[in-house]
């Protein structure tokens, strides 16, 4: 038994022994695979970082973001002998977010007192390259800049000023094109980034931003150990690039997976990226709020929406709030929960002190100090909308590209927003009162502003409204112009100036004439009253209507229509006899344009609101050509103009006489049948105004232009400081004396002549001699003695 029993061992441990190499044998076949396995993996990872590398590359080193179309206002230029009040000024500079202050030390701070006016112009990329900041005076000598100094920054002190000529401002940020990604930013270059923004940053977010390679495996360590002893998440471990990725690259979700591919992609840009490549990205698409729909990205319009400054002018409570409000934009925002916002600005002060970043006495300065946040009111999305609808037409048309106009493009623009808001306001208040005192409910209007010179929209406002922005009554209605057109009838005659001048008598005598459709025409003058003839100048002036028909018959509508054309009207005309009353359909555009033409003695432009496109660098991708043509006459323009400016001393706009009585403006009423439209156009030495008053629906109003437009264009130039006409006398124009009666040439001194600017050559060297019956001894004047409208209109 015990034999058999050892045996039986034996023969186990032998069983054993025998299957030891074959455990041997499974490991050694297991070995390759495992090895073969992680090749596998090892050229798979590589292949996903390459794939990684790649889609990171393509988006990284291109247009990461679409980032709206920047537009500004224009840049108000300041220059010696201006005329330009103090207030002028000081509304731009408070509209730029300057800050008024007892010392000026710093960009974006001025002082005013004693008529002297000194600022700290910020430093800014003007379409012709980048200008410095420059610590410039101004003095005024009555109503004009009497000397602009400049002192250098570094100084602060004007005792060796330089006199110079000319200074202008950086524009106005007016709005931004957003895409339809409904996000918002404003680029900033990490070379312009103030250090102590830098310094916060790191310090609260990412201590080792600069140690680690992406990804800070003991951080992530220390918040997991953090957030298990409070039950909740309480710290996070992402470093500022895994952040970068999370925001540019993946989704909200919260898995594993998510989570390693932030690592991997966080570590291949890292490798591939320098350190100031991932933080200038980090600034640029941190979100930091919320402005109404638009999401607010980058700490460059977390500036502006926050502080409504650059960033580069913040100071370091400032810093540290925006810096703050990363951990939760909504949690800590300074408008909704400011005492939050102050708890967690005070913390990030406290890092920077522990850090030895400020001082304590700046750490307790810092402490006490209130948020101070802007209204927001500056980054408000939809403000201007009929000015920014004409500024999108004319983008579309000039980059066809959307990609482009996505890119970041800087668009500068002919806005004058002080101009648009005086006209915004003098529109809606007019149309209101008249409404109320007329019952007239469903009164509307359009108001446009233009430079005249330059031909450079200023404001534009669509209706009564000026938020609205559907249908832009300034650009796309067409409605009935009514006397505006008399200007080009008188015009056309004038440039055949053998046959007419201003003294050049025209039948006021009842008409009988055939209309388009055959039936009779008898048209009348507004007061119903006929006088049988008038003198050119007294038509235009009172605006009666059957001598302007006479005359428009006379030169022949299809010279009318030509003039027409010339001053920039580009519709098709109907050549019938009812032209000459204004029975055109034109938008208030194409009449400003028609009235610039006419304001600049001749000289056409077309008007526009985009000036130049720059890339978000700086580089000019457009520019407008400052094209323009003399297409009428100077001397017949000037002597239709010296009629419209009678227009408002004596005619049917002399109210403006009455409101302005030193200042001498020029302009036209115009209103159509059964009083269904109201308009005025009018200007002084810079600028035009046009304006519509009318009814949506083309019912009657009871509105003139006289009651009407007229209004709102008084209620604008009383907002503002108008200019007072000055018009260079052309060549070959002179003053001479006509009868009244006859319209014959006449010798000076005649008690009862027509005394009015004419064209010199054409007249007969021979004139004729005062009637001694009817004028008495004849009182000899001088030729050369300046006529009233020389003394204020010529050189």
């Amino acid at each position: 038994m015990a034999k058999k029993k050892q045996t039986k061992t034996q023969s186990k441990a032998t069983s054993k022994r025998a299957k030891q190499p074959a455990k041997k044998h499974w490991f050694k076949r297991l070995l390759p695979i495992v090895g073969k396995l992680s090749l596998v993996a090892t050229v798979a990872l590589a292949a996903y970082l390459f794939y990684l590398d790649a889609s990171i590359k393509h988006h990284f080193s291109g247009n990461k973001w679409q980032v709206p179309a920047q537009i500004y206002a224009r840049a108000l230029h300041i220059e010696v002998e201006q005329e330009i009040t103090p207030a002028e000024i000081l509304d731009e500079l408070e509209l730029l977010g300057y800050r008024q202050v007892a010392n000026v030390t710093s960009s974006g701070e001025y002082h005013y007192a004693n008529r002297q006016l000194t600022f700290m112009r910020r430093a800014f990329d003007f379409i012709d390259g980048n200008r410095a900041m420059r610590l410039i005076r101004l003095n005024w000598r009555g109503d004009r800049i009497g000397a602009i100094e400049e002192a250098l920054p570094r100084q602060l002190t004007f005792a060796s000023a330089t006199a110079i000529q000319h200074i202008r401002l950086e524009p106005w940020l007016v709005s931004r094109l957003v895409s339809s990604h409904r996000e918002d930013r404003m680029l900033l270059d990490i070379e312009k980034v103030p250090p102590m923004l830098v310094s916060a940053l790191t310090l609260v977010e990412d201590q080792n931003f600069y140690k680690h390679h992406g990804v800070a495996p003991l951080s992530i360590l220390r918040a997991l150990i953090a957030n298990i002893a409070a039950g909740r998440t309480v710290q996070g471990g992402s470093t500022l690039t895994q952040q970068l990725v999370k925001n540019l690259y993946l989704t909200r979700e919260k898995s594993i997976t998510r989570k390693i591919k932030e690592a991997l992609m966080a570590i291949v840009i890292d490798a591939r990226y320098s350190k100031d490549q991932i933080l200038e990205a980090y600034l640029n698409e941190v979100f930091v709020g919320q402005n109404g729909d638009l999401g607010v990205h980058g700490f460059g319009l977390g500036s502006h929406f926050y502080f409504d400054r650059p960033v580069a002018e913040l100071d370091v409570a400032e810093i540290a709030l925006l810096v703050g409000m990363v951990k939760g934009p909504s949690y800590y925002n300074p408008r909704r929960h400011p005492e939050r916002a102050t708890e967690r600005r005070d913390l990030v002060l406290k890092v920077l002190f522990e850090n030895n970043e400020i001082s304590a006495a700046e750490y307790e300065m810092y402490v006490n100090q209130p948020l101070n946040i802007a209204s927001g009111a500056s980054l408000a999305s939809g403000k201007h909308p009929a000015f920014m609808d004409k500024v999108r037409r004319e983008l579309t048309d000039i980059l066809a590209d959307p990609d482009i106009r996505e890119s970041g493009v800087r668009v500068f623009t002919s806005l004058d927003i002080n101009a648009q808001r005086r006209a915004e306001k003098a529109l809606a208040d007019t149309v209101e009162r008249l409404a109320d005192q007329r019952s007239i409910p469903g009164l509307e209007g359009a108001m446009m502003v233009t430079d005249i010179k330059s031909g450079e929209i200023r404001a534009i406002v669509g209706s009564k409204n000026t938020a609205y922005s559907g249908f832009n009554r300034a650009l796309d209605a067409r409605r009935q112009i009514g006397s505006l057109v008399k200007p080009a009838i008188y015009l056309t005659a004038l440039e055949q100036p053998a046959r007419f001048n201003l003294a050049t008598p025209l039948l006021d005598e009842p008409i009988d004439l055939a209309d388009e459709g055959g039936k009779r025409w008898q048209p009348q003058n507004a007061d119903k009253e006929f006088r049988g003839q008038v003198a050119l100048v007294s038509a235009l002036t009172e605006s009666l209507n059957v001598p302007t028909i006479n005359l428009g018959l006379d030169v022949g509508l299809p010279n009318v229509i030509d003039t027409l054309q010339r001053l920039g009207v580009n519709t098709p005309i109907k050549e019938v006899p009812a032209l000459t009353l204004g029975a055109i359909d034109l938008s208030l555009l194409q009449v400003n344009q028609m009235y610039q033409t006419i304001a600049n003695t001749g000289v056409y432009r077309p008007l526009r609101t985009v000036n130049a496109i720059t890339t978000s660098g700086n580089r000019l991708l457009w520019q407008h050509s400052n094209y323009a043509e003399q297409r009428v006459d100077e001397a017949a323009t000037y002597l239709t103009n010296y009629a419209l400016h009678k227009v408002t001393i004596e005619g049917t706009a002399r109210r403006i006489n009455s409101q302005f009585p030193r200042i001498n403006m020029a302009g036209k009423t115009g209103t159509t049948d059964d009083y269904r439209d109201s308009w005025f156009a009018g200007f002084d030495r810079n600028i035009l105004v046009t304006t519509w008053l009318g009814d949506d629906d083309n019912a009657t109003t009871g509105l003139t232009g006289a009651s009407g437009a007229l209004s709102a264009y008084i209620a604008y130039q009383k907002a503002q400081q108008p200019k007072s006409l000055s018009r260079r006398f052309p060549t070959g124009l002179g003053i001479a004396h006509f009868d009244p009666l006859s319209g014959e040439a006449m010798v000076a001194g005649c008690t009862n002549a027509l005394t009015v600017p004419a064209i010199l050559d054409v007249l007969p060297a021979q004139r004729r001699a005062c009637d001694v019956t009817t004028d008495g001894p004849q009182q000899e004047e001088p030729e050369e003695e300046r006529s009233w409208w020389e003394r204020w209109f010529g050189d």
